[in-house]
């Protein structure tokens, strides 16, 4: 029996117990939510550790250490914690993101030994509804994608990664692992387009999702197309399905900066309720 506070990593037994800590906030867990739901604590399967904190023999907190360093329900003596965890192993995720509070605290213990980052997103409005729009109609075009139209959502996908992040996901190993991850949402159903002439108008994609909530992502309209509205039609057209196929909530993050983008969020239906932070590298 564990009686004082301790951080450890998890293993496959302890799967029930990680799995009520995600579970209790399951819109802005809903990301980690659904890799450990799918691949359960094994790290080669998980394509990470998760870091558990514990408090008198109790799972308390969690951190998720792979591709990117994500602090889940994170009291500040748990944040310590996974961040001397942390700088022992040195850096190897190609972000830090989570809620804005304990991912702030995890940056500021973190900078002095990982810094300068590439960008930081202080404040990331964390939006969700649970109602399909009342206010705007949902475009008839937006569909799924298919399978056979991967050269087709591909270069869409690839220039909303860029504009978003700054770097091209085709950098590296050339794009196997994102063209990889973009082909698993296209063969769940959860891609979703407006195709014009072979060409992509509006796409976005479901990308986390669990039986309790599900987070809309890689919103994009092709630049000759902005300002026609079709963020919000597609939004609304990707929120019904999301409501009706998916989740009996639907939720995104978006940069506070991107005021546009709020403001039609919100006239699709979708509510500000936290904030989530990002730490790019």
């Amino acid at each position: 029996m564990l009686t004082q506070t301790t951080t450890r990593v998890l293993e496959p037994a302890d799967l029930g117990a990680a799995l009520a800590v995600l579970e209790s906030a399951p819109v802005e867990n809903a990301f980690v939510t659904a890799r450990v739901q799918a691949a359960g604590l094994d790290p080669w399967r998980l394509g990470g550790e998760m870091w558990g904190w514990y408090t008198d023999g109790r799972l308390r907190s969690l951190c998720y250490s792979g591709a990117n360093l994500v602090p889940i329900c994170a009291t500040p003596e748990a944040v310590r914690a996974f961040a001397d965890r942390a700088r022992r192993a040195g850096r190897r995720c190609s972000s830090i993101v989570g809620p804005a509070e304990p991912t702030a605290q995890l940056w500021r213990l973190l900078q002095p030994g990982w810094g300068p980052a590439r960008d930081v997103r202080s404040h990331q409005p964390l939006m969700v509804t649970d109602q399909p729009s009342t206010t705007v109609r949902p475009d008839p075009l937006v569909r799924r994608v298919r399978k056979d139209e991967m050269e087709v959502i591909m270069p869409a996908c690839v220039a909303m990664f860029t504009e978003e992040v700054g770097i091209s996901p085709m950098a590296g190993d050339g794009g196997l692992l994102y063209q990889a991850r973009v082909a698993e949402l296209v063969g769940s159903g959860r891609s979703f387009a407006r195709v014009e002439d072979g060409k992509v108008v509006f796409k976005a994609e479901i990308g986390a999702a669990t039986p309790q909530a599900c987070q809309i992502q890689g919103v994009w309209v092709a630049p000759e197309h902005r300002g026609k509205g079709l963020s919000e039609t597609g939004m609304a057209a990707v929120l019904r399905y999301a409501l009706a196929d998916v989740a009996p909530v639907a939720s995104l993050y978006v940069n506070d900066y991107n005021t546009p983008a709020r403001a039609a969020y919100r006239r699709v239906g979708f509510r500000e309720v936290g904030a989530f932070m990002s730490v790019l590298f």
